[in-house]
């Protein structure tokens, strides 16, 4: 049977367009329109990390590969749910109990009763030997991504169209899952709790954790994906043609950064800089070169040294926390707080190849176990 959508015109030439546009194509890797079966992506026997079979907690791809299964187990949930597949037949409990995990609770959103999270709880048989238990979590709380079967759809689309916005933290199902992460911190504490989440999901995880980390409270979280929207300048080509852009566009953000504070006489004020206050959380954020919806971040986080290097950080470090977009929004009354900007993060890239865009944006990368990567901390 064949979905019936409506249409909707799009100039990926224009910036909210283009994002709008890698925003469908998002949809379409999760539900396997490129003519990979979704059900052979869900089933873990077929697709999942099975060389794992001892989590060494100290091991960063352990780590890395154990949180995209969690993630990859709350996609699996909801289209067990859409396609009313139970019991024997759902694919969704391998994908947290091969790595002895239980499935404490659903997260279901409020609008259409889709399935947009998980937390589960790490509970290893007396039994089972691990290394370096003290290294791992008790608890994670995982959040899907935009899936497309009929019934979160225009949800989910909703969701990406007020990351766009800057909105997500507007929105009811952000609200119902801060408030389990505030519940699950409050009663087992930070040290014990991950966070994951994956595209739209790593938005959720990543305005999560900074909203607990401006309270002192910080979370490891492991960011799959994460959207960055901005111009495209990395995947410009030329570095020397990058660097000038960027250099141009810190300058006109830093520029427009200080005008706003002369207009609210904040030049005169000593209020805290609150990315110093956030610096001290860093997040773990797995970026694609080929993934123009998170790829971003690795131009974000180099230009930063960059800037240092030839003398002019002091106006990177106004340029960082701000974007051109936020600030004209609030330059016309709507305060907006861009997401995606943080003040450090420990940077994983996947230098591995990929055969398409399809590839590189999906979750699965992130479990191979010939991935080759690089990883940078980068601190504010």
């Amino acid at each position: 049977m064949r979905h019936c959508w409506g249409w909707v015109y799009l100039n990926p030439g224009d910036l909210l367009g283009g994002q709008l546009k890698c925003a469908f194509e998002d949809i379409q890797e999760q539900e396997g329109l490129y003519g990979v079966m979704a059900s052979d992506r869900d089933d873990f026997s077929l697709s999942g990390p099975l060389h794992l079979t001892a989590v060494d907690w100290t091991n960063a791809h352990h780590r890395r590969s154990v949180a995209a299964s969690l993630v990859q187990g709350v996609y699996v949930l909801e289209r067990d749910r859409q396609q009313k597949q139970e019991g024997p037949d759902a694919l969704a409990n391998p994908w947290w109990e091969f790595f002895h995990f239980q499935l404490l609770r659903k997260l279901v959103d409020d609008v259409d009763s889709s399935i947009f999270g998980a937390i589960y709880e790490y509970k290893p048989s007396s039994s089972y030997s691990t290394h370096s238990l003290d290294e791992g979590p008790r608890y994670v709380i995982a959040f899907r991504g935009t899936v497309t079967q009929p019934d979160s759809l225009s949800r989910d689309i909703e969701l990406d169209l007020h990351i766009i916005r800057n909105g997500l933290h507007e929105t009811s199902r952000f609200e119902i899952g801060i408030q389990a992460v505030r519940n699950v911190v409050a009663t087992v504490g930070e040290s014990n709790v991950w966070l994951a989440g994956h595209s739209l999901g790593a938005a959720m995880a990543l305005l999560a954790g900074k909203t607990m980390a401006k309270t002192g409270i910080f979370i490891q979280v492991f960011l799959f994906n994460s959207p960055f929207f901005s111009a495209p300048i990395e995947r410009i080509k030329d570095k020397r043609v990058r660097h000038g852009l960027r250099i141009a566009s810190s300058v006109i953000t830093a520029g427009l950064a200080f005008t706003a504070a002369a207009k609210k006489n904040n030049q005169n004020s000593r209020s805290v800089d609150p990315f110093a206050a956030l610096s001290a959380w860093i997040p773990s954020l797995f970026v694609n070169p080929a993934d123009h919806i998170c790829s971003e971040y690795i131009g974000y986080f180099e230009h930063r040294k960059k800037m240092d290097d030839i003398g002019i950080g002091a106006i990177e470090r106004v340029a960082t926390q701000n974007s051109i977009g936020g600030l004209i929004m609030s330059a016309i009354g709507k305060e907006s707080e861009p997401l995606h900007l943080i003040p450090s993060a420990n940077l994983t890239v996947n230098l591995t190849p990929s055969r398409d865009f399809k590839e590189a944006h999906g979750i699965h990368q992130w479990w191979r176990p010939d991935l080759d990567v690089q990883s940078n901390l980068y601190k504010y």
